[in-house]
């Protein structure tokens, strides 16, 4: 007879926020581990799958039987339970009375504190099937999910509606309904690839079936390391390298079930805009991967992580660039605009920005900011005077149009603005390093400059 069965639990739903999906695999991951071990259910591994449409579980040699559960429960001190002649006290008769046992069938247990009455008892454990159904609700419900949605006329909440549930124990279908949906052999594959079921033997049959029949990579790791690898392979045939961060990375993977490489290039005059702003517009708002040479300049080039194997990628490409082309125009379009006014000169404009109902504009702010950065000047033996520029400079570029819509550029563009008003290079610098660090463990002030300034500012606030 087996003693051990593969558990695969999937919960197929609409497209998942790409930002959450990593964490909330793992959390899917870490949920069935303990809840498995706190019902003493052994396996060999525990191992989350999440794409965009499903959230998934695989439990690899499951031991079909509980272990046989004792119970202990501590009862009153031995010096509380007996008197003097060694008879039951009330204490001792009301606690063997709550067990269901006498006094005499109680065990005694010797603690460094003392001794203690004590009551063990065993009972066989329940066969794993059985416990399956409350272990799959409870993995799911305590997902770390902000925002519950309805869907249709239920009462049923999750992050996005759900179509399907597969649930195999074996290749038994575990007896469960969860979120209205009564579990099954079926999961589905890629929404145009392959949108038909597919109907699975058993549950070892997962995530296998999704790749080969399915056009699915539900492995998160696996289908964010092939796409680090086309990316990476792609870059070289064009004669650049990618540009990406972690956060790009997770985001991308979340997005796509069978990511397909596709290239893309822009207009090169666009290279005239600061780099920062060019990357911003292709990752943050495009999710495109820029490229960059050996000297660490842009190319007008980017990488982009298609959902389908199309038989026209040509066509694909092209819209990825129409799509980026409005971006870009609108940035240089900003840019050139924001400089028809230097920093120097929006400095009036603070007046009209509210910084804190009680603490008055921003360029009240600006005001102390000077006095501060002054006085730490002075103190630090540094140049006064420019420390009071970059002050009354630091927040001018929250006016410009292009800080507007790219808010997470402040300060760096301010650096930019200043350096084409011919402002001095320690004051240019102050002006980005000033907001540093910008997250825990992140890159401090370099410049003493930067160092005054980010103090003076965040000691104003």
């Amino acid at each position: 007879m087996q003693t051990t069965q593969t558990l695969t639990v999937e919960l197929g739903t609409e497209e998942l926020p790409p930002k959450s999906l990593r964490n909330l695999a793992a959390t899917l991951e870490q949920n069935a581990t303990q809840a498995l071990e706190h019902l003493g259910l052994s396996y060999t591994q525990c191992r989350s799958y999440a794409s965009p449409r499903r959230l998934a579980i695989v439990v690899t040699d499951l031991v079909v039987q509980q272990p046989t559960q004792t119970l202990e429960r501590r009862g009153p001190a031995l010096s509380a339970a007996f008197d003097a002649q060694g008879q039951p006290k009330p204490a001792a008769t009301g606690f063997a009375r709550s067990c269901g046992v006498s006094v005499a069938e109680l065990e005694r247990m010797e603690t460094p504190q003392g001794g203690w009455l004590i009551y063990r008892r065993s009972s066989p454990g329940q066969a794993t099937l059985a416990l399956l159904p409350e272990i799959i609700r409870k993995i799911y419900a305590e997902l770390p999910i902000a925002k519950r949605m309805r869907w249709h006329d239920g009462t049923h909440e999750f992050i996005r509606p759900v179509h399907w549930l597969l649930a195999l124990y074996g290749d038994a279908i575990i007896p469960l309904q969860l979120y209205g949906v009564t579990a099954g052999h079926l999961t589905y594959g890629h929404r145009f690839h392959h949108p038909a079921a597919l109907v699975l033997a058993n549950a070892d049959a997962y995530p296998g079936s999704l790749s080969s029949m399915g056009w699915v990579i539900a492995d998160f790791n696996a289908r964010q390391a092939q796409i680090l690898e086309q990316i990476t392979a792609k870059a070289k045939e064009l004669g650049g390298f990618p540009l990406y961060d972690a956060a790009l990375l997770d985001e991308v993977t979340a997005l796509v079930e069978w990511p397909v490489v596709i290239t893309g290039s822009f207009a090169p005059e666009y290279l005239a805009l600061p780099s920062e702003v060019l990357i911003a517009v292709m990752q943050g708002h495009q999710r495109y991967f820029p490229l960059q040479d050996a000297q660490g300049q842009l190319l007008p080039r980017f990488i982009t992580i298609s959902n389908i194997t199309s038989r026209q990628p040509e066509v694909v490409q092209a819209g990825n660039e129409r799509v980026l082309r409005p971006r870009l125009a609108d940035a240089a379009f900003f840019w050139a605009r924001d400089q028809r006014k230097s920093l120097g000169e929006r400095i009036e404009t603070l007046k009209s920005i509210i910084y804190q109902a009680k603490l008055g504009t921003l360029h009240a702010k600006a005001g102390r900011l000077a006095h501060l950065s002054r006085l730490l000047a002075i103190t630090l033996q540094q140049d006064p005077d420019l420390a009071e520029r970059a002050a009354w400079l630091a927040k001018t570029d929250l006016t410009t149009d292009l800080v507007g819509e790219f808010p997470e550029l402040q300060g760096t563009l301010g650096k930019y603005y200043a350096h084409n008003a011919g402002e001095p290079e320690a004051v240019a610098v102050a002006l980005e390093e000033h907001y540093a660090p910008r997250s825990s463990g992140a890159t401090l002030p370099q410049s003493a400059g930067g160092q005054i300034l980010a103090l003076a500012d965040k000691l104003d606030t």
